[in-house]
C-alpha cells in the first residue's frame, strides 16, 4: 500500500469544527459524485484522492470499497463512512469534505441467493441521499430500490451502482442523472448502470466523467431543493384535497 501523505499537503482548505448548516449553504447546489470503484483491481485509495482534488465534491459515494480506501482521510481530511456488506471485503462508502450532523444510517435490504445487501442513507438537512449498490436480478433489484426509498424523506436522492436495465419506475421519483453509458459489458455492450433518482430536487447539472482504472465511469450531479410549489408533500396534499371533493359530490360528481 502507498505511504499515506499528510492531510496538511493535501491542498484543500482546513476541515471547521463544525458541520456545515443546510441555511449555511442558501441557495447553493450541492456536488455529489458517485463511482465503482471495482474492488481490489480497479481504483485504488490514491486514485480516489485524484479525483476528490479534480472534482472538489461536496459528497462522494462509491461502491464497491475496500477497507483500504479509508486511508482517504489521510491523504485529503474530510470524513469517511463505510459500510462493508455482510461476508464480503466490499461494500458502499461516504466521504465530505465537512462533519455530517448525524452519521449516515445502514438499512439492510431484501438479499439474494449469494450476496446480502444494504444501503447507506445520509440526512444533509436540505434532503436525504441513499448510496447504493443493487443486485443484478431486475426483480430483486427494484425491490430492494422500493425498500430504500421507503426510508427517505420527502426530499430525497437516490444514488449509485443500480445494475437496472430499463426504467426504475419508481412513482415520485424522476432519472435526473446523466444518459450516457456508465459500464461495458465485457468491453462490448455500454450500459447506464449507474444512475440518480430524485425526488423533490432539482438537478442543475449533471455529467459522466472518464473512467480511470474502474470498469465504472463515475457521475456528478449539482442537486438542490426543489420550489414549495413543486415539493412532493405539496402534490400529496393536493391529491388529497381533490378526492376529498370527489367523495363529497358523489354518484353526481363522477357523473359530471
Amino acid at each position: 500500500m502507498n505511504s499515506a501523505a499528510h492531510p496538511a499537503r493535501s491542498g484543500l482548505a482546513p476541515v471547521p469544527a463544525h458541520p456545515i448548516r443546510p441555511a449555511d449553504r442558501g441557495r447553493t447546489p450541492y456536488k455529489i459524485v458517485s463511482w465503482n470503484l471495482l474492488r481490489r483491481t480497479g481504483a485504488a485509495v490514491d486514485d480516489v484522492a485524484a479525483l476528490v482534488r479534480q472534482e472538489q465534491p461536496d459528497l462522494l459515494l462509491m461502491q464497491e470499497a475496500t477497507r483500504g480506501i479509508g486511508f482517504l482521510r489521510e491523504r485529503v481530511g474530510g470524513h469517511y463512512a463505510w459500510a462493508p456488506l455482510p461476508g464480503r471485503i466490499h461494500g458502499l462508502a461516504m466521504w465530505s469534505p465537512k462533519p455530517w450532523q448525524t452519521p449516515p444510517r445502514v438499512i439492510a435490504l431484501p438479499s439474494g441467493a449469494l450476496v446480502h445487501r444494504v444501503c447507506q442513507v445520509l440526512d444533509l438537512g436540505d434532503f436525504g441521499v441513499a448510496n447504493v449498490h443493487l443486485s443484478h436480478g431486475q426483480m430483486l433489484n427494484r425491490r430492494q430500490l422500493r425498500r430504500i426509498v421507503s426510508e427517505l424523506p420527502p426530499r430525497a436522492a437516490v444514488l449509485g451502482d443500480y445494475n437496472i436495465v430499463g426504467p426504475a419506475l419508481i412513482p415520485g421519483f424522476r432519472d435526473v442523472g446523466p444518459r450516457q453509458p456508465t459500464h461495458a459489458m465485457v468491453e462490448v455492450l455500454p450500459l447506464r448502470l449507474d444512475r440518480c433518482l430524485a425526488r423533490g430536487l432539482v438537478c442543475h447539472e449533471h455529467a459522466v466523467l472518464p473512467r480511470g482504472p474502474s470498469d465504472h465511469r463515475p457521475i456528478v450531479v449539482h442537486l438542490g431543493p426543489a420550489s414549495e410549489a413543486h415539493a412532493p408533500g405539496r402534490f400529496k396534499g393536493m391529491a388529497a384535497a381533490v378526492a376529498r371533493l370527489r367523495r363529497a359530490d358523489g354518484p353526481a360528481g363522477t357523473a359530471r
